[in-house]
C-alpha cells in the first residue's frame, strides 16, 4: 500500500508583505490586444526590481503586449 504525501505549503517570510501589496506588477496580455490580461508574470517591491523583470518579460515575449503597473497607473507598456 503506498500512501501519498502532501506537498507542504512554502512558508512565506514574515518580513514578506502580502503580494497584494506589492506595489509594482508586470502582466502579459493577451495576443488580440483585448483589454485582458494573460497572466500576471510577477509582482515587486521595489522600481528598480519591476523595471529589470519588465525588461526580461519584453525579451521573452517580444511579440506579447508586457506592461508594468504601479497601482492603476501603466508605468511601462511594450505597445508603445
Amino acid at each position: 500500500m503506498s500512501r501519498k504525501r502532501a506537498k507542504a505549503k512554502p512558508q512565506r517570510s514574515p518580513d514578506s508583505p502580502p503580494r497584494e501589496k506589492l506595489p509594482y506588477v508586470v502582466e502579459l496580455w493577451y495576443p488580440d490586444h483585448s483589454a485582458a490580461v494573460e497572466r500576471v508574470l510577477a509582482r515587486a517591491t521595489s522600481a528598480r526590481l519591476a523595471r529589470e523583470i519588465f525588461k526580461a518579460a519584453s525579451n521573452e515575449y517580444p511579440e506579447g503586449r508586457v506592461t508594468l503597473q504601479k497601482g492603476g497607473r501603466v508605468v511601462a507598456d511594450t505597445s508603445e
